[in-house]
């Protein structure tokens, strides 16, 4: 097999430059708490490549397409069980990783946002990432409140991420190349290991408030307080694209105390 056929379903567009790969791999930092990195989706391993000449970490890949994992164990024989044939999305990490890994990858952007939804769901062991996204997601992970990119992801990775947009690409470097620009963006994880608040609220609030962005705090997050229990303060009549993460979480701090307070002094 001396090369794999990209397909469409599965979002892959492979990466041909090898100045690009390069760039991508020495964006990681080792010395950021990690010894192992896991590489998404490495097609035909241009990223690999670069990675396996690197020996201050393990590297470790996962794709579900079987004809990459048969191109790769043929090209990586030595790695033996660190090539995973399997759904990134459902990754066991725990039981893979006995330590901290970073993610790396072309990731495909079909499922760009369910990638950093993982990454979040398993940020006390990831501390950085580094990936190739659609330009539309790079910027809206790395957007400010205000601004028409702001939402629920960029929230949502900036509670527990620095976010850095480190270069765009442009579609003539794939192989199918995409219809859109891309770019390359790296997380590192912040001193945040839980919000000051009552986090699964705060995912509520987040998602209510940016579900109905055209209305104000006080119209989109009724489904979640009553308004004769919002306080009279002043951010609930702002749009959640105004709301930085800390005013978030004091929001979320505000209807906590809004849904257990008696019935009497709400009156």
């Amino acid at each position: 097999m001396s090369s794999v056929r990209a397909k469409k379903h599965l979002g892959q567009h492979f990466l041909t430059d090898k100045n690009i790969a390069l760039k991508i791999v020495d964006s990681l930092k080792p010395e950021n708490r990690f010894s192992q990195v896991l590489e998404v989706g490495p097609g035909m391993g241009i990223l690999s490549d670069v990675l396996l000449q690197n020996d201050q970490y393990e590297t470790y890949m996962i794709d579900v397409d079987a004809e990459s994992v048969e191109f790769l164990n043929k090209k990586y024989p030595a790695l033996g069980t660190k090539l995973i044939k399997g759904d990134f999305l459902e990754l066991d990490f725990p039981a893979i990783f006995p330590g901290n890994v970073a993610v790396i990858g072309n990731f495909p952007y079909n499922i760009s946002s369910q990638i950093l939804f993982k990454i979040l769901d398993n940020r006390d062991q990831i501390p950085e990432m580094v990936g190739m996204f659609q330009k539309e997601v790079a910027e809206r992970c790395n957007a400010h409140p205000g601004t028409k990119e702001y939402g629920i992801l960029s929230v949502f990775v900036q509670a527990y991420y620095t976010v850095q947009y480190l270069f765009s690409v442009k579609p003539g470097v794939f192989n199918p190349p995409p219809k859109v620009m891309s770019a390359v963006i790296r997380l590192n994880r912040n001193e945040v290991k839980t919000l000051d608040c009552d986090e699964k609220l705060f995912w509520k609030v987040v998602k209510a408030g940016f579900n109905q962005r055209r209305k104000t705090l006080r119209n989109s997050l009724s489904s979640l307080i009553s308004k004769d229990r919002m306080p009279e303060d002043p951010v609930f009549e702002l749009r959640a694209e105004r709301l930085s993460v800390a005013d978030f979480v004091r929001l979320t701090n505000m209807i906590t105390t809004g849904i257990h307070q008696p019935a009497s002094s709400a009156e």
